[in-house]
């Protein structure tokens, strides 16, 4: 039986929503996914992680060089 560590809040503390994303600033989850995090289970959580990877380079390829 293999046990994995508990997933971690992608949380900065940088909690400010960009208007229009509905993204954090500063974790890239969206309000849902903030107020819904301390009782998803740790498959729901990777599946988050994944998505906020693709958001933050999304991003990343809107903004102007």
């Amino acid at each position: 039986m293999t046990t994995s560590a508990p997933v971690a809040s992608p949380c900065t503390s940088v909690c400010k929503l960009d208007p229009r994303t509905g993204w954090c600033e500063g974790c890239w989850r969206t309000l849902d996914e903030i107020a819904a995090w301390s009782t998803m289970s740790d498959a729901d959580k990777r599946t988050v992680w994944a998505q906020l990877r693709q958001r933050r380079e999304q991003q990343r390829q809107e903004k102007p060089a």
